[in-house]
């Protein structure tokens, strides 16, 4: 709100200048008082569309795959040099921060998810984009759409890990429990209520413990009110006063329909698809086992380890290491033979457990000197990765014995009753 940026001649050069709150109008009549009469107070669409689709959170947490107790993080990145993503490359926080939260966020307890501003796209190119966060990518991130999912996306979220940008400002305002990785404000107006936000908000230390951090901010977390009161002084009122001013400007009878925004549409579902190898604890007693699947080795990991395998691993080597390989697919694809993955131990002679992934409950195992294909099951309202379930039993089977009835799963702080029955 500068006058390079609102004045030609000395004059503004728009008909109405649309501001969300008199707040701002306030700085306009300091910084630019000759744009002040072009103002006009509309409130905020985008943040009126959030509010209007807030029922619908779970739905979009459906359609980013976001399991039953699970926690979806949101990392989002404005696009000046100094944001979240900075210029690109090695050097920036986010390419490197990405793989360090897959490893040390289980993944059964967590999603991940990253908003790029569109001019990030636009600057490096899409292809780039993916190459720098490869990594991240294998190991179940998920990029949002960053013109007609965001919203949804942070409707979604848990927690966002963010900048000084207008995305990590929405999230306060929705109440979301906001983690700042880049706090530079000599972009922002020291006045402006963005500023004050990102004076007052959390840090993210990039070098100390991540899951730590993510924790203590959900856990501590209190909702402030400067990001919902100024974020729009008219909510729920945007499209009316908005059609107003623009009838206005053509000297015309608004039409006796009432005014209505766009809803935002329901993103594909899109899963997470994790073929970076997890590394697996687990710890057995009778006939419940507590898991825990990270892509790396966290620093506080307990209980006994083994490697799981995605078949279709970006290294063939990983599947020579794997006690568990896992595949997915439709149960009569015929592409992969139906269900059997017979082949498989007989492929990898150091693979003790294959699992063949064929819906979002269930999935048939082999395991290595067992006669047979057993298929485990849980009931609808698990709702965990029955990937997670494959390693279970192999952990379970580790120590001997006949074929279980039933395991009792513990991952992602839920209790999941898992049958085990001959295919």
């Amino acid at each position: 709100m500068s006058p390079e940026w609102l004045l030609v001649d000395g004059q503004p050069f728009v008909d109405g200048l649309v501001l969300s709150h008199p707040e701002q109008l306030e700085r306009l009549r300091r910084a630019c008082p000759e744009a002040a009469a072009a103002s006009v107070l509309a409130g905020d669409p985008c943040f009126d569309r959030m509010l209007a689709a807030a029922p619908h959170r779970e739905r979009f947490r459906r359609a980013l795959g976001v399991r039953r107790g699970q926690r979806l993080v949101v990392l989002n990145s404005t696009w000046n040099p100094e944001g979240f993503f900075g210029n690109g490359g090695d050097q920036d926080v986010l390419p490197g921060l990405l793989p360090r939260l897959a490893a040390e966020l289980p993944a059964d307890d967590y999603r991940l998810a990253a908003v790029l501003h569109p001019n990030i796209w636009y600057g490096h190119g899409p292809g780039q984009i993916r190459v720098w966060l490869d990594r991240a990518l294998r190991s179940g991130l998920t990029l949002i759409d960053p013109v007609h999912a965001w919203r949804q996306a942070l409707l979604a979220a848990d927690a966002v890990v963010g900048d000084f940008g207008a995305v990590s400002y929405y999230a306060a305002a929705l109440g979301t429990p906001v983690l700042l990785a880049s706090a530079a404000q000599d972009r922002l107006d020291p006045e402006a209520p963005l500023a004050a936000f990102v004076r007052d908000a959390p840090r993210l230390d990039p070098h100390g413990p991540l899951r730590d951090q993510v924790e203590r901010l959900l856990a501590r977390h209190r909702p402030a009110a400067g990001p919902a009161e100024f974020t729009s002084s008219a909510p729920g009122a945007s499209a009316a006063l908005l059609r107003r001013h623009f009838y206005a400007q053509m000297d015309l009878p608004e039409p006796p329909a009432p005014a209505l925004l766009e809803p935002l549409p329901l993103p594909r579902y899109d899963p997470p698809r994790r073929t970076a190898p997890l590394n697996v604890r687990t710890r057995v007693s009778g006939s419940d086992v507590r898991i825990e699947r990270t892509t790396g080795h966290p620093y506080d990991a307990v209980g006994d380890a083994h490697l799981s395998v995605h078949e279709d691993t970006r290294d063939p080597g990983d599947l020579t290491r794997a006690d568990v390989i896992v595949r997915e697919g439709l149960p009569d694809d015929p592409r992969l033979g139906g269900a059997g993955t017979a082949e498989v131990l007989r492929r990898y002679p150091n693979c003790a457990l294959t699992a063949y992934v064929t819906g979002p409950d269930r999935c048939v195992v082999r395991v290595r000197g067992w006669d047979g294909v057993l298929c485990l099951s849980a009931d609808a309202g698990a709702d965990a990765d029955p990937a997670a379930y494959a390693s279970s039993l192999y952990a379970w089977q580790a120590g001997g014995g006949v074929v279980p009835e039933a395991l009792r799963v513990h991952v992602a702080g839920r209790v999941h009753e898992v049958r085990v029955v001959p295919a």
